[in-house]
């Protein structure tokens, strides 16, 4: 499906070069002279490259539409990465940096959603949120204010974050996964 250039927005997948870009960030721009334009910063699903590219609002991009797919995670080996679909049973195994830094709070069993272009995995989605258990975290300082005052704690899955004075170690707490920060203590 074609799509105006200044249409474009954060999260569609655009076929641009021959090869499929998502958007990530968009700024409309509107000079004193000249006509408008979109700039966007892209980035490739297929090799992970990023491209800044500016459309002006007569040009036309392909909008692409990604079939999607329920699978679970099963295990990790080193990088790989393996998921069962489940409707099929089938099991396929994917590098770890096809999920970037979301990779770490994979945990097994989890529910996950690919995205697929030509039978092909593009990429892999993650809830936004997940549980996880504080096994290292730092003591309160005394003195500081209650407000706005954070502290370093290791999850289990050995990622560190920022949580409230009043997170110990041993607390399950929700994390966001694709912003990796303290959302509330898990009930």
């Amino acid at each position: 499906m074609k799509i105006s250039g200044v249409d474009i927005r954060p999260g569609n997948i655009i076929e641009y070069e021959g090869g499929i870009w998502r958007a990530v960030k968009i700024q409309h721009t509107q000079p004193g002279k000249g006509g408008a334009y979109m700039q966007v910063e892209m980035k490739n699903l297929i090799d992970g490259r990023k491209n800044n590219v500016r459309f002006r609002s007569a040009e036309t991009v392909e909008r692409v539409r990604l079939d999607t797919t329920d699978f679970q995670f099963l295990f990790r080996d080193g990088d790989a990465l393996t998921f069962m679909d489940k409707v099929t049973y089938e099991q396929i195994t994917l590098d770890a940096g096809i999920l970037g830094d979301a990779a770490a709070f994979l945990q097994d069993g989890m529910d996950v959603v690919m995205e697929l272009y030509d039978e092909r995995p593009i990429s892999v989605q993650l809830p936004d949120t997940i549980e996880a258990t504080i096994v290292e975290a730092d003591a309160v300082v005394k003195g500081q204010t209650a407000s706005s005052s954070y502290k370093p704690a290791v999850l289990d899955n050995g990622v560190r974050i920022m949580v409230p004075p009043h997170i110990a170690a041993g607390t399950r707490i929700v994390v966001d996964v694709y912003e990796q920060t303290y959302v509330k203590r898990a009930d």
